[in-house]
């Protein structure tokens, strides 16, 4: 299997007909924007909702984790989808979902429909997502690059802003108006919609390969597999009662067996077996996923771990973080520069080692400038992983598999993004926050075990 990003396909330079990679990036970087800044951006606007809602306020992590659950729960289903529809409906049916969603979170009453349309609009922002990567992959050699580094550094510079923008939203407008802000993916659709053309033209506008029955039973397995991991994790800091918390357990080690099961016996079922199984496909989910991981755990400790050395609030917290994601910016121009001279898997390592670098820095030194220095790391590694290996993913299956890896792929990362946190949150209870730092750094330091191990050959 290929190890580098090929350049097959380029188009040659001067034809009308040429995609534009930067150009395309641009409106699709802008339509992902409401929705990183989604995961960063409630964080500090749970003790108003708490307080506005009376609830305690160990309740209020609920609409943090609910986000990420159906976001990467509606990864795979997307990729499905796109079996049967083109990427262009996907993403305007994710938009729409999207932004209803987002509506009722940001208008809900009591925290039970607030956390309802968090999972409505989660599921909403991973197809969107899906349809993104499914646009910008189809893209020619070193075009999806630039496309894919522009998405990666606006993905990542709004998740590490959502801290200061939700601080200025939550302090002018309300914490409502903060869970509202996905509904502007709305009036960006637009943009996308008027470039209609371009995205028939590159993704082809019409379905890959036959649709096939949907897998019901598979699908199920993995969300309560994917459902029950963030749960339990999250289980300390919410307070779940014991009998709860076993049953819970009960039900994830039922829907692995479950998992395992429904893959043998239907290999072309909402896992099939020859995606999972193409050489490479699993280290390189788990390895973008262990980088998330570290990356969405240190921005969901370091505004608090700002907050208490400065003694600021955290509009004050986010400002200071800025330069961190700014950074983002930095990785996405790189990103296609060091493709050209390293292969995926040499730069793959090098950003999962900048990860376990970046998660150490915070948790072993004390003072705002770790914190900064430590999440600008790992935001680096964030946006590099995003371009490097969502470019790769697609490489390492076979054509008619591109979309359902894709979705699978995206699944493994996000679910990696919301066990960081879930995480952090959940050792920090028995434990001080740098040793579960340090625990958290272990999953990047596996990641790039993997990419030194379990990489595919020439």
């Amino acid at each position: 299997m290929p190890q580098t990003i090929p350049a097959v396909g380029a188009p040659s330079g001067g034809s009308d007909h040429a995609p534009d990679g930067r150009r395309l990036g641009l409106i699709l970087g802008m339509l992902v924007l409401p929705m990183y800044v989604a995961l960063g951006a409630p964080s500090v606007a749970l003790p108003a909702v708490g307080r506005a809602l009376a609830v305690p306020f160990g309740a209020t992590a609920w609409i943090l984790a609910a986000w990420s659950l159906t976001s990467a729960l509606a990864m795979p289903v997307a990729g499905r989808l796109m079996a049967r529809w083109s990427p262009l409906r996907v993403l305007v049916a994710g938009v729409v979902v999207l932004a209803a969603g987002s509506a009722l979170a940001g208008a809900g009453p009591t925290l039970p429909v607030v956390i309802a349309g968090r999972l409505i609009g989660g599921a909403g922002a991973g197809a969107t997502v899906i349809a993104v990567f499914a646009v910008a992959t189809a893209l020619p050699g070193r075009e999806r690059i630039r496309a894919l580094g522009i998405i990666a550094a606006a993905s990542a510079t709004a998740s590490a802003c959502g801290t200061l923008l939700g601080g200025a939203v939550t302090a002018w407008l309300g914490w409502r108006a903060v869970l509202a802000i996905p509904v502007l993916a709305l009036p960006l659709l637009l943009l996308a919609l008027a470039r209609r053309r371009t995205f028939t033209r590159i993704a082809g506008g019409e379905p890959d390969g036959p649709a096939g029955r949907f897998d019901l039973v598979g699908a199920a397995v993995l969300s309560v597999l994917a459902a029950s991991l963030i749960t339990l994790l999250q289980a300390h800091s919410v307070g779940l009662p014991a009998p709860v918390t076993l049953a819970v357990a009960a039900a994830g080690v039922l829907a692995a067996v479950g998992l395992w099961w429904r893959v043998r016996r239907t290999p072309d079922g909402f896992v099939p077996r020859r995606v999972i199984a193409a050489r490479g496909f699993l280290p390189a989910g788990l390895i973008g996923g262990t980088i998330f991981a570290g990356y969405y755990g240190v921005l969901f400790v370091a505004p608090s771990l700002i907050e208490q050395a400065t003694g600021g609030g955290a509009l004050e917290a986010g400002a200071i973080l800025v330069p961190a994601a700014a950074c983002s910016v930095l990785a996405g121009r790189l990103v296609g520069t060091l493709t050209d001279r390293f292969t995926g898997w040499q730069v793959s390592a090098g950003l999962a080692a900048l990860t376990v670098v970046g998660v150490l820095v915070v948790a072993v030194f004390d003072g705002p400038i770790p914190v900064v220095v430590g999440a600008a790391l790992t935001v680096c590694g964030f946006a590099g992983a995003q371009a490097v290996l969502v470019g790769l993913a697609p490489e390492l299956v076979a054509a008619r598999d591109r979309d359902t890896g894709q979705g699978l792929f995206n699944f493994m990362t996000a679910l990696g993004g919301g066990i960081g946190p879930a995480a952090v949150a959940g050792l920090s209870g028995i434990a001080s926050v740098p040793v579960a730092l340090a625990v958290l750094a272990a999953l990047p330091l596996a990641g790039l075990a993997l990419t030194l191990t379990r990489r595919p050959g020439a």
